[in-house]
């Protein structure tokens, strides 16, 4: 076991990804108390709410876990663009008799200029935090780790890879071409390598002096192992989580996983601005026919999604939800996140 992960209290080399609307504090400190590292996406929610599952997760296990917020540029507004988008999606609100907003909001902050979140941190400590997207600036790197916080990032390239070393972070989340939700993509308009997991932490492991946590496809123990061998020190895992009794996913996303769009899983920037692979659905064959360009930028054009698949869901519509997951998708398996560990450290001890 890798001293990070020691340092940690892990008994096991497996994290549970930090699902943002499917991780909850239950299904966290499951994973941890399993010898894992349980995490929670906190990126979509306030410092209020931050720091309500930070202590519901620490009333439920007394071990470590992590918790994850996005790092993304602030978005430019572009009424314009805003405007012709929502006129675009009318005739599918008509569709469900409802009508689109009349404006778009940018629905969640960037841990970039949320000092009230980073604040709650400092205050409340947790094990581990991590970024996707991109990193705080340095002076808040260098806040959280002298309060003893354990910083990790996600990188699709070695360059960003590097970057993040050089900013003081402990461990890279190698994220592959195959991990399903959002790409860690730090600048949008540079072109996606698409490196799958193996190759990628191959290629991190041997220009790194920090470890490297390889992310994407991984859904059992020779997946992990697989992972291991190539260099990572741990493996994280998060379709693999979905259909879990702690998993915040309905019904009809977690029959998604196993079913024909499941094996189809595609990268799409359709549902929120930035590139995440999801379920196919009618959504994702729409966006196959739009010009990406004229997007509204990320967040704010998921807001005008989130509408949309609220207008679709009162209809009895699940066929425009966002439904995030990898290529490893139906591989899942359906049990408590108790089960899923005790089986997921079977099937690594049995490729030793």
């Amino acid at each position: 076991m890798h001293q990070l992960l020691e340092k940690l209290g892990l008994t096991t080399p497996i994290i549970q990804a930090p699902m943002a609307g499917v991780a909850t504090p239950q299904m966290a400190a499951a994973v941890s108390n399993a010898g894992g590292l349980g995490s929670l996406g906190l990126a979509t929610v306030g410092a209020t709410d931050v720091r309500a599952q930070i202590q519901q997760t620490r009333a439920l296990t007394d071990r470590a876990f992590n918790v994850n917020f996005f790092c993304h540029t602030p978005p430019q507004r572009d009424v314009a663009k805003e405007r012709a988008w929502l006129d675009h999606l009318a005739p599918l609100f008509a569709k469900f008799n409802a009508t689109p907003p009349a404006t778009l909001a940018e629905i969640y902050t960037t841990f970039e200029a949320d000092d009230d979140t980073y604040q709650v941190l400092l205050d409340e400590r947790p094990a581990v935090v991590s970024f996707h997207f991109g990193l705080p600036d340095m002076k808040k790197i260098a806040a959280l780790k002298n309060a003893g916080i354990t910083i990790l990032a996600t990188a699709i390239t070695l360059p960003d890879a590097i970057a993040a070393q050089n900013a003081g972070v402990d461990a890279i989340v190698a994220q592959g071409y195959e991990a399903g939700g959002h790409r860690g993509i730090i600048d949008p308009t540079a072109p996606d390598s698409r490196l799958t997991t193996l190759a990628l932490t191959q290629i991190l492991a041997a220009n790194l002096y920090v470890p490297v946590i390889a992310a994407g496809g991984i859904m059992n123990g020779a997946g992990i192992r697989a992972a291991l061998n190539v260099g990572a020190i741990a493996a994280q895992l998060g379709t693999a989580f979905i259909d879990t009794e702690h998993s915040l996913a309905d019904a009809p996303y977690r029959a998604a996983l196993t079913s024909f769009a499941g094996h189809n899983t595609l990268i799409t920037s359709i549902l929120s601005g930035r590139p995440a692979r999801c379920v196919a659905n009618s959504f994702t064959a729409m966006g196959a026919t739009t010009d990406h360009t004229d997007l509204p930028a990320y967040p704010i054009l998921y807001d005008a999604t989130k509408s949309l698949i609220a207008a679709a869901k009162s209809a009895g519509d699940t066929a425009f939800a966002a439904q995030w997951a990898g290529q490893g998708a139906p591989l899942s398996r359906a049990m408590s996140v108790a089960e899923l560990m005790d089986i997921l450290k079977s099937e690594l001890d049995a490729t030793v």
